[in-house]
C-alpha cells in the first residue's frame, strides 16, 4: 500500500509546549507559544500567539479537518506523556 503524501506542515498547527524556553518561543503553524518575562519567584506561564493569517489559509486547505485532527491528537499525546 502506499503512503499519501501530505504537505510538510500536516498535523503541525500547534507548537509542543514542553520547547518553550525562558526567553524562546515555540512555534506551530499557527499558533505559538513565547515564555513571558518573569516578574518574581514564580515561573511565568507562557503567552498564546496566533497566525490569523495562517489559520485562514489553512482553513483553505484540503487536508485542514485531518491535519486539525492529528495536531489535536498529537497535543494530547504529548500532554499525557508530560503527566507521567
Amino acid at each position: 500500500m502506499n503512503a499519501i503524501e501530505h504537505r510538510p506542515c500536516y498535523g503541525a498547527m500547534f507548537p509542543h509546549p514542553s520547547y518553550v524556553t525562558e526567553p524562546g518561543q515555540s512555534t506551530g503553524k499557527v499558533f505559538g507559544l513565547v515564555a513571558a518575562t518573569p516578574a518574581g519567584m514564580c515561573r511565568p506561564r507562557p503567552l498564546l500567539e496566533i497566525n490569523r493569517a495562517q489559520w485562514d489559509k489553512c482553513l483553505q486547505c484540503a487536508e485542514f479537518e485531518h491535519c486539525y485532527k492529528l495536531s489535536m491528537a498529537r497535543l494530547a499525546l504529548q500532554a499525557a506523556a508530560d503527566s507521567l
